[in-house]
C-alpha cells in the first residue's frame, strides 16, 4: 500500500464510530469460513491486519458482537451494527480491520484467502495464496514479508 495514503481514516455506516491507522497493513485477506459469511452477509469477509499500536478508535464506543467469543472480539458500531474490526486475544499485537470501513478502500486487495474449504463455489478473489483453513502459524512471518515486498513492488511502478 502506498505510504502516501496514510493515515487511513474511516468509520461505520452511520458515522457514529470512526477509526484511524497510521501504518500500512501487515497482510490482507479474504476469509471464506461460514462464520464470516454469516457475519458479513456475503461470500467472505475482508481483513486488513494492522499493528495494534497503529490503530485507534477516534470517535464513539464500539461494542463486542458476533459470538461474544473470548478468543476473537468482534467490534461493531452500537447504532448501525457495522462489523468494523476484530481483536484476536491470542495475538494482542494485531487488529483485523474490515477495509471497507475506510473512507478510501480502493487500495485493498486480498493477498491470502483462508477457509477455502468452506468457500462458495462461485466466490473468487485475486489473492496470491489460498489455504483450506488458516495458514499454519509458522507461515505468517514469511507471508507478511512477501506481502510487504509485493506491495512495495506495486508502489514503485
Amino acid at each position: 500500500m502506498n505510504q502516501d495514503l496514510l493515515p487511513l481514516e474511516g468509520g461505520c455506516r452511520c458515522g457514529g464510530v470512526r477509526i484511524r491507522v497510521t501504518a500500512p497493513p501487515l497482510l490482507t485477506a479474504a476469509c471464506h469460513c461460514s462464520g464470516c459469511q454469516r457475519m458479513s452477509a456475503s461470500a467472505f469477509s475482508l481483513s486488513a491486519i494492522f499493528p495494534s499500536d497503529a490503530f485507534s478508535v477516534t470517535l464513539g464506543e464500539p461494542v463486542i458482537g458476533g459470538l461474544h467469543d473470548k478468543e476473537l472480539a468482534h467490534f461493531f458500531c452500537p447504532h448501525c451494527m457495522s462489523w468494523m474490526f476484530t481483536r484476536p486475544a491470542a495475538i494482542e499485537a494485531i487488529v483485523n480491520v474490515r477495509p471497507t470501513m475506510f473512507d478510501n478502500a480502493a487500495w485493498f486487495v486480498p493477498f491470502i484467502e483462508t477457509y477455502t474449504s468452506e468457500k462458495l463455489p462461485w466466490a473468487a478473489t485475486p489473492a496470491m495464496h489460498r489455504f483450506e483453513q488458516f495458514p499454519p502459524f509458522e507461515l505468517y512471518e514469511r507471508l507478511t514479508q512477501e506481502y510487504a515486498a509485493h506491495t512495495s513492488e506495486i508502489d514503485s511502478r
